[in-house]
């Protein structure tokens, strides 16, 4: 399972989606989550699915590793669907036993909360897949600069984001790896009850601990050696710069919102 997780992965590429300023793919990323929030409608959702498709295969990345990424949300998944389709009201009853009964306005809803958690978590990971961590902090930065008049620490901000989404693969791979010698000291983490299961992780938190406090202290002894003092006076060896890839870019992304707010009024 922790195998599965994919957030914070880079998949190196040469695709036009690639090739995009970080500024230009976090902007549409927050417009595409504003958008899925504006969707009422199948037509709606159909149109976000076909943007997310098409993003995907302009940038080559498999559903494969998509589904792959999705897997540990399994449960958060499942759970709100059955929120939203039992406890649903409606005079619509589809299904009724007892106490419980299905109505078409909770089938609905249920469906539609599934299409957008999906779609959203989809579309955060192709922000991941397609943008180094270091290209999704110098533009973030970029975006956040007007803030620095108000003494935010902007830089400082997006390093930590840069190492926390570098982190979490090392992590998932440590916590992988105590596991196993863990289970080749002879510990038993796959059988028992739930409660069992979850206790029997506790002794894994200790060394996972200490090896991330190591390597935070070990990152922070590089950094110095490097003298590194903030972002004050800092260049960079590659220049952020928006070309005409970026502007149809943004095109497009207008035209899946207004796309959608036509179909919201049209009520397609």
């Amino acid at each position: 399972m922790l195998k599965d997780i994919t957030l914070g992965q880079y998949f190196p590429g040469d695709t036009p989606v690639h090739r995009l300023d970080p500024r230009t793919k976090l902007l549409l990323t927050v417009v595409y989550i504003a958008a899925l929030f504006m969707v009422s409608t199948w037509g709606g959702y159909a149109l976000c699915i076909a943007a997310l498709g098409a993003v995907m295969a302009v940038s080559r990345i498999r559903p494969r590793a998509l589904l792959k990424g999705l897997k540990p949300l399994v449960f958060i998944i499942v759970f709100t669907a059955v929120l939203n389709l039992f406890f649903t009201a409606g005079d619509d009853v589809l299904f009724r036993w007892g106490a419980v009964k299905i109505t078409y306005t909770g089938l609905e809803r249920a469906v539609s909360m599934v299409l957008r958690v999906l779609l959203l978590v989809s579309g955060t990971f192709l922000l991941t897949y397609t943008t180094s961590p270091l290209a999704i902090t110098d533009g973030l930065e970029r975006l956040l600069s007007p803030l620095k008049k108000l003494r935010v620490p902007v830089y400082e901000l997006s390093l930590m984001m840069c190492i926390a989404l570098r982190f979490i693969p090392l992590l998932i791979e440590e916590t992988d790896r105590i596991m196993s010698a863990q289970k080749a000291r002879g510990a038993d983490l796959e059988t028992g009850t739930l409660p069992e299961r979850a206790r029997a992780l506790l002794p894994l938190l200790i060394p996972l601990f200490v090896s991330s406090f190591r390597r935070a202290d070990e990152l922070a002894l590089a950094m110095e050696c490097r003298c590194y003092n903030g972002g004050e006076g800092r260049t960079r060896m590659k220049q952020l710069r928006m070309t005409g890839r970026d502007a149809v870019a943004f095109c497009l992304g207008g035209l899946l919102v207004a796309g959608i707010l036509v179909l919201r009024r049209l009520g397609i």
